[in-house]
């Protein structure tokens, strides 16, 4: 990873310099390696586009040819600010920094870096811009809007063409260009960062909820909901208004002078309260409870992307409350769930990662300790290879993050259980153990889906669209070749909405071809086509989805194979 770090911000070098001599008066910000490459912010004084990427690839590559070393100093920082006199952004860096600075010269382009970089640009291997978008310095809207270009490296042409084919293939998979294809859902201006779901969107976020309910109940969860507006003062004792302080929307109440009340941001404050509503004894643990909580969160315009992050959205939360001696099972039972979930929609445990106390947190050191300490036990038992994320757990303990991996190997976040050792002793939280005294009970946050509206644009474009036919919104078409074919069609619907079938009658008069080409377009897993041999032998003939004839069948026989699909939870 370090080494892909390393020649990707060594390309962002590359690009600055190319830059510096396309476009002379250009004042530069930062160039830093990323996930999956590098990007660097320019203020330039006229206007660049992706129209303008062929002659900056062209200039990288001739300075790529030229070995041109990566040579680093040390000056002072007097020497630094003669440097970069005519750099705004470098000088307001710098304000920040004392004693010897690190700058890094490529050709005649020269950055502030600390490094490290390849030996010269030679080595630097195949790259290719990507992107072009508006980014505010320092993320801030107050700040002015630059201009960044994405891009990637790689050591080899091979490896960058692989790249460049799956990234054509994520473009096709685009949930949001699917989503508007297969008329699930829709985004308005009057509500930014916000989801319209479509009849055929929320009837598949309602599958998801069902089977979230049905593999819950089956361990023992009970299902609470729990109010989207709390008062400012519980906010203030969870500690979310000083370390989630940026993200709560605050309301003003009528007559109130400053904002007193907050919509939740987390679910989590809700479930302490329903604790506390009475006094628990320690028979009712683990009490596991589970909600499907809406919050909200407030993104700024250029993190809001799709399904893939909103403002408004779903957590499948859960807190569970236990005695210290249950804390190990229940973190296994919680970690086999999540494995269970994910098996059923393909996608595969990539990493997992245990985050550690971050710096600004709640709870004495002993007990931050002794969570990760359990919590690096059940790694160990349980024989799952993990990376560390220092200083990157929840502010009141730390937790496993579960990075999945889509049919394009893809990497997403999902799944996050936190152990939280801090919040009941912040809220005071007791249960009555089996000798009558009274202790704190442990909590465990967690979700598996995480957000569910983000969970299914990560299924929309595992899928491509062509979803299982038990999350499928039509499950089959009936396709009668000529209105001739009707009324036996309308009788075979029937049926197929009584065995409790998602069944659509194309009735359009319509050659039979365009019929399915347009059931193929909306990826329906079976189109069922009936004429004048079908209603003779009383049968359907099947086809799924992809153009796979399956032939005539009677429709009792096509109901028992779709209904091991939907027992099976299976693609076909």
């Amino acid at each position: 990873m370090q080494a892909e770090a390393t020649l990707n911000h060594s390309c962002s070098h590359l690009l600055a310099a190319a830059i510096k001599r396309l476009y002379p008066k250009v004042k530069f910000a930062i160039g830093p390696a990323i996930e999956n490459g590098f990007y660097y912010d320019f203020e330039f004084s006229q206007p660049v586009s992706e129209a303008d990427f062929g002659k900056i690839e062209k200039t990288m590559g001739k300075i790529k040819q030229q070995a041109c070393p990566f040579e680093r100093k040390v000056v002072s920082l007097a020497e630094a600010k003669k440097l970069f006199a005519n750099q705004p952004y470098k000088l307001e860096i710098l304000k920040e920094l004392k004693g010897k600075i690190s700058v890094y010269q490529t050709g005649d382009f020269v950055d502030l870096c600390k490094g490290p970089h390849v030996v010269d640009t030679a080595k630097i291997g195949a790259f290719k811009l990507l992107s072009i978008a508006g980014a505010y310095w320092r993320g801030s809207e107050q700040n002015k809007m630059l201009t960044r270009l994405y891009g990637i490296c790689f050591p080899t042409a091979k490896e960058l063409a692989e790249f460049l084919r799956q990234r054509a293939e994520a473009a096709k998979r685009d949930h949001r260009k699917i989503g508007q294809e297969l008329e699930l859902f829709s985004f308005h201006p009057e509500a930014p960062g916000d989801v319209f779901w479509h009849p055929k969107g929320y009837l598949i976020m309602q599958q998801l909820f069902e089977y979230w309910r049905e593999l819950h109940r089956r361990e023992g969860y009970q299902e609470v909901r729990t109010p989207e507006i709390l008062t400012r003062q519980v906010w203030n004792q969870s500690g979310h208004t000083d370390f989630f302080m940026e993200k709560i929307y605050r309301v003003l109440t009528p007559g109130a002078k400053q904002w007193d009340m907050a919509i939740k941001p987390m679910n989590c404050d809700g479930g302490i309260l329903i604790y506390q509503s009475k006094l628990h004894s320690y028979r009712e643990f683990p009490l596991r409870l589970g909600e499907l909580g809406v919050v909200h969160r407030f993104e700024s315009g250029g993190e809001i992307h799709g399904l893939l992050r909103l403002r408004e959205f779903t957590q499948d939360d859960a807190h569970i409350f236990c005695t210290p001696a249950q804390v190990k099972s229940e973190l296994k039972k919680v970690i086999a769930l999540c494995f269970e979930f994910y098996d059923t929609f393909g996608l595969k445990l990539d990493h997992l990662e245990l985050s550690t106390r971050p710096a600004q947190s709640i709870g004495a050191t002993a007990i931050w300790e002794k969570a990760e300490g359990i919590m690096r036990q059940v790694l160990q038992e349980n024989q799952l290879p993990h990376q560390v994320n220092e200083g990157e757990g929840a502010f009141y303990g730390p937790k496993f993050d579960f990075h999945l991996r889509d049919s394009l190997g893809r990497t997403w976040q999902c799944a996050t259980i936190q152990l939280d050792f801090a919040q009941p002793e912040n809220f005071d939280l007791e249960y009555v153990t089996a000798k009558g005294t009274r202790e704190r009970p442990v909590l465990i946050h967690r979700v598996i889906y995480g957000s569910v509206e983000r969970f299914l644009g990560i299924l929309i474009e595992q899928y491509a669209g062509a979803f299982p036919v038990w999350l499928a919104p039509v499950q089959a078409k009936i396709i009668p070749i000529t209105d001739q074919h009707l009324g036996y069609g309308r009788q075979v619907y029937q049926k197929l909405v009584d065995a409790g079938l998602r069944t659509e009658l194309d009735d359009r008069r319509d050659t039979t071809a365009a019929k399915i080409r347009a059931a193929e377009l909306q990826k329906i897993p079976y189109l069922l086509v009936v004429g004048d041999r079908e209603i003779a032998n009383g049968h359907v003939n099947v086809r799924t989805r992809g153009k796979k004839v399956l032939g005539e069948m009677t429709t009792a026989a096509f109901l028992t194979r779709i209904k091991a699909d939907l027992a099976q939870k299976r693609q076909i």
